[in-house]
């Protein structure tokens, strides 16, 4: 009797394990991952929240208005830095090799990206930097991982010299002129210095170098030194709480709001909201138009925050610059993710490498960016294996006391002063790194 029942037991396991195998094998769908570093404490926090809201609520609305990116679900996940170095390179080890390989970090710090950029071609993962990080990795002969898209801070400080041009009636009459660049005194505040010296020979002014140390908060000396020197323009290389402290100090001074210019990560409404008629007459530059407000907006409330999903549990944030800003870089990476798809398989998981060739060959038309929502923030943007950057536009913005208003009408920076530079320094880059300089031709 006992040896009849465990045969008739053991029959029954076989036929079981035989009819799972006859079963087909329920299919997983794709999913991309996409890390999120972020700084939501620290002394860049009322840049970084709005920063990092914007990634991650345009990441949501792609899932929940599109169904991913051909059905491929967008996975996320995000790591805070605090700006700090040390932590966002934590974070990059603890997340690149999650759920099949990151697709990309958007490091959001120009120091974690100098300290990312020599991982990125030993993991061969994207470093994607929208308006920041490397100014020479536009050239992608030198840097096949880096994207500084849409534009580098060489291009920023470009423009910022050219609308005080036409303020003062053209070039020629920068000649004699003194212009203070007051910066944050880290590799993202000396980002510009190259560009505005070569720009100085060139035009005849004369530059002047007010570095801050950090967090910023400490500024009197400068601008004390700004008051004796009167400087005819202040270009502000600053990020988070040094920007409200500068505007307050120009005006303990005397020094006018309206001779000042704000880099992009410096000219968002946070920076300036609680200052109001103090910050009158300040001036920032956009990337792009990001100071507008588009389509897409729209479909964050109706797909997002109207079902209570949205990352801004404040409600403040939404439709700001910085915010904006950050669905701008998200959108970029889903588009580099479905560009990657279109070469290597639809509705399949985009490999990091994979989505490296997306990056290297995004053109994205007017079409397109209509289709998308942001037909009237972002212009077309097209790269490729030696341009990394795209293309580079910007506008001026101005601060009335209550609210940015656009006062410019679009620029692009002066190539033959920004791609010597690229050249030179990318070249010199890779030669102290022993990089092989790729053949983009053809």
């Amino acid at each position: 009797m006992k040896r009849s029942l465990k045969l008739a037991a053991a029959m029954l396991a076989v036929s079981g394990t035989l009819a799972a195998a006859s079963v087909p094998a329920v299919a997983v769908a794709a999913e991309q991952f996409v890390p999120l570093l972020a700084y939501r404490t620290g002394s860049f926090a009322p840049l970084g929240i709005p920063w990092a809201d914007g990634k991650m609520d345009y990441l949501k609305l792609v899932n929940a208005r599109d169904g991913g990116v051909n059905g491929v679900k967008i996975v996320f996940e995000e790591c805070e830095t605090a700006y700090a170095t040390d932590r966002g390179v934590e974070c990059y080890e603890r997340l690149k090799a999650k759920n099949g390989g990151a697709s990309g970090f958007d490091t959001q710090s120009t120091g974690i990206t100098f300290a990312l950029t020599d991982k990125a071609f030993v993991d061969k993962i994207s470093i994607q930097t929208v308006g920041y990080g490397l100014s020479q990795s536009a050239d992608g002969r030198v840097f096949k991982w880096n994207f500084p898209l849409l534009g580098t801070y060489w291009t920023a400080a470009d423009v910022m010299i050219q609308d005080i041009a036409k303020k003062e009636g053209g070039i020629d009459k920068l000649k004699g002129k003194k212009i203070a660049l007051v910066y944050h005194d880290s590799p993202y505040g000396k980002e510009p210095i190259p560009l505005l010296q070569a720009r100085a020979k060139a035009n005849g002014f004369d530059l002047q170098l007010f570095p801050v140390t950090a967090p910023g908060v400490q500024q009197k000396s400068t601008w004390l030194q700004i008051r004796q020197q009167r400087p005819d323009y202040v270009i502000l290389w600053s990020a988070g709480i040094m920007t409200p402290t500068a505007i307050r100090e120009a005006q303990a001074v005397g020094y006018p709001r309206d001779k000042m210019y704000g880099i992009w990560w410096a000219a968002s409404e946070n920076d300036v909201a609680d200052l109001g008629d103090v910050a009158k007459g300040y001036n920032g530059i956009t990337i792009h138009n990001s100071a507008e407000q588009g389509r897409v907006h729209q479909d964050l409330k109706t797909h997002v925050y109207d079902k209570g999903q949205g990352s801004d549990s404040t409600g403040k944030f939404v439709g700001t610059i910085a915010h904006t800003r950050g669905m701008i870089i998200s959108m970029l990476q889903v588009e580099a993710i479905r560009t990657a798809q279109e070469k290597f398989g639809k509705g399949k998981h985009m490999t990091p490498e994979q989505v490296q060739w997306g990056f290297e060959n995004l053109n994205i038309d007017q079409k397109r960016l209509d289709e998308l929502g942001f037909g009237n923030l972002v212009r077309p943007v097209k790269t490729s294996c030696s341009n990394h950057m795209g293309d580079d536009w910007a506008r001026i913005i101005q601060w009335d006391g209550k609210k940015f208003n656009v006062v410019s009408d679009w620029y692009q920076s002066d190539k033959s002063f920004v791609d010597p530079l690229v050249k030179e320094l990318g070249e010199k880059y890779a030669q102290e790194k022993k990089l092989e300089i790729r053949n983009c031709a053809g």
